[in-house]
């Protein structure tokens, strides 16, 4: 390995409103980018010698935000050049993003041997539901009076459990193990982080879930019998029901929740700053 390529792991925040998910895009879908792809347009306007190639640490759905995801690359600069610093990194990166909603946030350089996906210990992700919001796009909370119902809901979800009930059909299916275990699935009154994009308070209510990992449309499933709950379309035995029948099918059909309440807000890393 030349002493000038570097692999550094980034941190970065995106709207994902306009980009088709996390992960790149195959080459012949034409309408929507992914994140990806924009971040390794911006690293190859640097000028690497190596081809670009960033593996992300957790690829979230067409329509999801994140506040904070990861991924790591490798980066080799011309022979006569020592590699970029973190800092120069983040300001150069977000130089050639600035016409995205996608910002880098951190980078660090890394051993040769890291990967951003498989040393990820956890990852969180917070959903938000806006109170007494009637566009009919958006959920048909009403008031969210059934709460104690949800929070009860939730603690059912925590542990250890086959999850297939959960798991929307793609297919990574056969290959990925349903079973995962639930550290945090927390339900509280919402702060506001994306307050500056309304214009007069809105009550929000957020549910935390955190995992090592999850399952495709996992999250937006929980999320859609959490809030069933409350509403009082799903009891508590069937949401018991749905989990122990360990079936994709077995989950009502209209009650996942949308993309765009969705945030991934942060991936824990051992080391420390990581």
């Amino acid at each position: 390995v030349m002493y000038n390529q570097q692999r550094y792991l980034i941190f970065f925040q995106y709207i994902g409103t306009k980009y088709s998910g996390a992960v790149k895009v195959p080459p012949h879908q034409l309408e929507k980018k992914g994140v990806q792809d924009h971040l390794e347009d911006a690293l190859r306007r640097l000028r690497p010698l190596n081809p670009v190639s960033l593996s992300i640490s957790s690829r979230t759905d067409r329509g999801v935000h994140a506040l904070s995801n990861s991924a790591h690359f490798d980066f080799q600069r011309k022979n006569d050049k020592p590699p970029f610093t973190e800092e120069i990194l983040v300001e150069a990166l977000n130089f050639h993003l600035k016409a995205e909603q996608i910002s880098v946030t951190r980078a660090y350089r890394v051993p040769d041997d890291f990967h951003a996906r498989f040393r990820a210990l956890s990852r969180t992700y917070v959903y938000r539901i806006a109170l007494g919001v009637s566009q009919p796009a958006q959920l048909p909370l009403g008031e969210l009076n059934r709460v104690c119902a949800m929070r009860e809901a939730a603690a059912m979800l925590v542990g250890t459990h086959d999850f297939s009930s959960f798991r929307a059909v793609n297919s990574d299916m056969p290959f990925r193990n349903p079973v995962k275990t639930l550290d945090v699935a927390s339900i509280q009154p919402g702060r506001a982080f994306v307050c500056e994009h309304f214009h007069r308070e809105i009550p929000f209510w957020e549910l935390t879930f955190q995992s090592k990992s999850f399952l495709y449309k996992q999250v937006r499933r929980m999320t859609g019998a959490l809030v069933a709950v409350g509403q009082g379309r799903i009891s508590l035995t069937k949401l018991k029901d749905i989990l122990e029948s360990r079936d994709s099918l077995a989950y009502p059909h209209n009650v996942v929740a949308p993309a765009r309440g969705l945030f991934l807000t942060r991936v824990d890393y051992r080391e420390s700053g990581k």
